[in-house]
């Protein structure tokens, strides 16, 4: 049996307050047997980094240790025996031994246990059970093995002392544990060990990064905003001016760098030091590492990020005034030094249907440039993209024909549609925001491809996408039933393709249509608030599924009294506020039900309530 990864997490996050020198050297020179009270000849370099190779070098690519212990720098480089750990050895610690500078003689000093004893952190002692696991992590266990187990092989295996266990170490067993979740049947790979550590200095650059987690502070509505976008679907919500566009714009940034329009300016009256953006991207490989960049007071602006140790997935931003936002990492690694592409990636909506010189032949070109192409590549992706996000009420979005129009020399893609084949000029903003939404999509995918071909690398296997209101241009029944179908077209553009997509709305319908595909283990909801003092707020909400439209619009998301007119609320809350008052007068009851008349509907639920309490008082409707 082996030491499932989940224990390995646990014992990293117990061991987190563990000083180095108590988990590296000491424990190399115990089981090196460094005499008590005399002096020898020890190479103390040496026997460390032997101990750092055995138990520290986790990831079989990287020069690097990796240590669980109490430091900012997690991952030690080479030489960090004969370097960083030297000066703790010989300054911090220097008590505890015996030591001659600048020479290889060492011992352990008389009263090195109480040294050691005094710098443990606030006298918590070091968790035995934890630092096992993480020693023994790589051994094979018998099946009879028990928790026990572990802490007594630590220590005879590092000749640990009665004295040394009183005084340092915390030789109890966990209470919640479960030899379940201790032993599995392999051992942890590096594959398993790297979600759950950060990644090497001298790895690679991961790739495929999607967005997991954003946080803002004493910029755009509010001072502090958090978001933890979920694996796939990230739906924000909440009034106009409070914020959805805003942290989008700061997701799109914190992704690609790049700002898509005006940067994010701080809060008036904000200090120097005071407004930062911090983000973490979650690679294919390794787990997300939070960076932090502060405005730059000096040059008013936001410097990009520099090193990151993730690359994000090919990325597209559906923006709310029609424009878009493309950042491809394949096409980075082919522009030259001078070439300005990746800091160009916003396509207003003109340039996208009519094209720009050297970076977008645009939809109109490209639309009859694939329908023409023998191999119909990618014509018949995009063609069952625009399939998957067609309306209901016109049937699936099928091109025709080509045709020419008055003044313009191009050939003009078409539409089927009941009534005929239209030229897509000539259609609805809501086919147009749509048609537009498959193509960029698909426009980006292709390109992605072709460049990673160029850059001799393998395509990413995340993409992201962000869509600011989703329901915009689109008829009621089109709102039902655009998010689960563009939630499906990842799989259109590759089978192995993983999509993360982050979508500000206002709709009830958008969504009432999220409720059949809603997965609380990879989807997430946040709501923006504001309080009667004026802050703005953005909380997480738990997914609840309403069913009815006018449930939602009465729901916490959206907040509305009534599903009704405004009038209607003011009649209905008027008309409850006589209900509850003692002496009530018949005109009063005769006012009350001329304005209920005036705007509820014949068949309105309210009705029932009121005629009864109506004739009561002698009025009959």
């Amino acid at each position: 049996m082996f030491i499932t990864a989940a224990q390995i997490a646990s014992a990293i996050n117990a061991l987190s307050d563990v000083h180095p020198f108590h988990g590296i050297t000491f424990l190399a020179c115990k089981r090196a047997k460094l005499p008590v009270g005399e002096k020898i000849n020890f190479a103390m370099d040496s026997v460390t980094n032997v101990f750092l190779t055995e138990f520290h070098k986790i990831d079989p690519d990287s020069e690097c240790f990796y240590q669980p212990f109490k430091s900012t720098k997690k991952w030690l480089k080479h030489d960090y025996a004969a370097s960083g750990l030297q000066a703790i050895n010989t300054q911090t610690f220097g008590n505890a031994f015996l030591h001659e500078p600048n020479t290889r003689i060492w011992g352990w000093h008389s009263d090195y246990v109480s040294v050691l004893a005094s710098k443990l952190p606030k006298r918590k002692r070091i968790p035995a059970f934890h630092l096992a696991v993480w020693l023994f992590k790589n051994r094979d266990w018998d099946d009879k093995t028990t928790s026990q187990d572990l802490i007594d092989n630590f220590v005879k295996e590092f000749f640990i002392t009665e004295e040394e266990q009183k005084e340092l170490f915390d030789l109890s067993i966990p209470s919640d544990l479960s030899l379940n979740n201790i032993f599995q049947k392999a051992k942890a790979s590096w594959f398993d060990l790297r979600q759950i550590v950060t990644q090497p200095p001298d790895a690679k650059p991961d790739q495929g990064g999607t967005l997991a987690f954003l946080e803002t502070i004493n910029l755009g509505p509010a001072e502090h905003l958090i978001l933890t976008p979920a694996n796939r679907l990230t739906l924000i919500t909440g009034d106009n001016g409070l914020g959805k566009t805003f942290l989008l714009e700061c997701a799109w940034w914190a992704l690609t760098g790049i700002w898509a329009d005006r940067p994010a300016f701080p809060r008036p009256a904000v200090e120097k030091s005071k407004a930062m953006l911090i983000f973490a991207i979650q690679g294919e490989q390794y787990s997300s590492e939070k960076k932090t960049i502060a405005f730059d007071w000096k040059t008013l602006s936001w410097q990009e990020p520099k090193q990151r140790p993730t690359i994000p997935g090919l990325t597209v931003y559906a923006r709310v005034d029609g424009s878009f936002a493309v950042w491809d990492p394949a096409k980075q690694m082919t522009q030259s030094v001078t070439s300005q592409f990746g800091k160009q990636a916003v396509f207003s909506g003109n340039e996208v249907w009519d094209g720009l010189q050297g970076r977008i032949e645009g939809l109109i070109r490209d639309w009859v440039r694939w329908q023409n192409n023998p191999t119909k590549y990618p014509f018949g992706i995009f063609t069952k993209v625009l399939a998957c996000l067609s309306p209901p009420d016109l049937g699936p979005l099928i091109p025709g024909e080509p045709v020419r129009i008055p003044d313009d020399p191009r050939d003009i893609p078409t539409i089927k549609h009941p009534y005929g084949d239209t030229p897509i000029v000539y259609s609805s903003a809501g086919v147009k925001r749509i048609i537009t939404l498959a193509y960029l999509i698909v426009w980006a995918w292709n390109e992605h491809i072709i460049s990673a071909e160029l850059a001799r690398t393998k395509p990413q296997r995340r993409m992201v996408i962000l869509v600011d209101e989703m329901e915009a241009h689109l008829h009621p029944r089109w709102q039902r039933e655009v998010l689960p179908a563009l939630m499906s077209i990842g799989v259109l553009l590759n089978e192995k393709l993983e999509t993360q997509f982050l979508v500000a709305t206002h709709s009830p319908l958008v969504m009432a249509s999220a409720e059949p595909v809603f997965d609380e283990s990879i989807d997430s909801l946040y709501h923006f608030d504001i309080s009667n003092a004026g802050d703005v707020s953005l909380k997480e909400m738990n997914f609840a599924r309403f069913g009815d439209i006018s449930s939602w619009l009465t729901s916490p998301i959206f907040e509305l009294k009534h599903a009704r007119s405004k009038e209607a609320e003011i009649a209905i809350e008027a008309a409850k506020e006589l209900q509850k008052t003692k002496d009530v007068s018949s005109t009063d009851v005769k006012e009350a039900s001329f304005q209920l008349i005036k705007y509820l509907g014949s068949d309105d639920k309210f009705w029932p309530r009121w005629i009864s309490f109506a004739e009561k008082h002698g009025i009959k409707l």
